[in-house]
């Protein structure tokens, strides 16, 4: 398995990871194998995590006010329902 991890997407990352899973979930892989699929999961768990974490750090919610517009961080689960 080729890695890129500098340029790899989420999208890219989820996408091996899904094929990792079912590949152990099947359990017709040599028990080495399954050992480096597993360590391979695991960096791509991890690298999906960071990804979302940084993303997420991104996101601001625009929020207008009388004063015109202020930037808010956003926090999931507390996004205002109401209308």
């Amino acid at each position: 398995m080729e890695q890129k991890e500098t340029t790899q997407t989420f999208e890219e990352a989820m996408e091996q990871l899904e094929e990792i899973v079912t590949r152990l979930e099947n359990g017709d892989v040599p028990l080495e194998t399954a050992i480096e699929l597993f360590q391979e999961g695991m960096r791509l768990s991890q690298l999906c995590g960071s990804k979302l974490e940084h993303v997420e750090r991104k996101i601001e919610m625009l929020i207008e006010t009388e004063d015109g517009v202020q930037r808010k961080p956003f926090a999931p689960g507390q996004e205002d329902r109401g209308e």
